[in-house]
């Protein structure tokens, strides 16, 4: 009973969009409409409104960072089911025919439920990486290899030099799995990158 609950709460946490709903109450239009049809802030962005993009940020964080801590401080053991199954709510949301944000925001909600030093560490990638390049998805791909190198390179240190450290619940393999669906979620960028007609970010 617990796991169902702890899934179904995380999935439509996860699915709640911000963005869709922000652009559409006060914007009074549909972010799917603009820029890469995406519902997530940097698309929101696009809209004009920097206000809105902020909110739909924080928004999002907030929905990946409240079921990650619920469920690191009561069910301790569902805290990788619940924190994949978030990140799933945002990119396949039912309410949206599957068709949902990126989750990097999503994403680094989580992060900061999982480990302060690694959502810092995110945040600090993403900024000077995107201030050099101009470029959110090359800024949210890069930062998520490096919080899950960092993160593998600790651990296994770690765990060479004394195996009964302990370093605190291993979330390398959930980091990674959070790597893998950022370079999917972000494929089209990628393409787009390669070809040179990737957008650059303008604040």
């Amino acid at each position: 009973m617990d796991i169902f609950l702890v899934a179904l709460l995380s999935y439509i946490s996860g699915s709640i969009p911000f963005g869709l709903i922000l652009t559409r109450v006060f914007g009074k239009i549909d972010v799917r409409k603009i820029g890469s049809g995406n519902i997530g802030a940097t698309n929101v962005l696009r809209t004009g409104n920097k206000f809105l993009a902020v909110a739909t940020l924080l928004l999002d964080m907030l929905k990946g960072f409240i079921p990650a801590a619920i469920t690191i401080k009561y069910y301790p053991d569902l805290t990788q089911l619940s924190c994949l199954l978030t990140f799933l709510g945002h990119v396949f949301p039912i309410w949206l025919k599957f068709k949902g944000g990126k989750g990097v925001a999503t994403y680094l909600g989580i992060l900061f439920a999982l480990s302060l030093p690694l959502s810092s560490l995110f945040i600090f990638t993403w900024l000077t990486v995107s201030l050099i390049f101009k470029y959110s998805s090359l800024s949210s791909i890069f930062s998520s290899f490096t919080v899950f190198v960092i993160d593998l390179v600790k651990t296994t240190t770690l765990d060479s030099i004394n195996e009964n450290i302990n370093t605190g619940e291993n979330i390398t393999f959930i980091l990674s799995i959070f790597f893998v669906l950022i370079i999917f979620t972000h494929k089209k960028n990628i393409s787009n990158l390669l070809n040179k007609k990737e957008k650059k970010i303008k604040i």
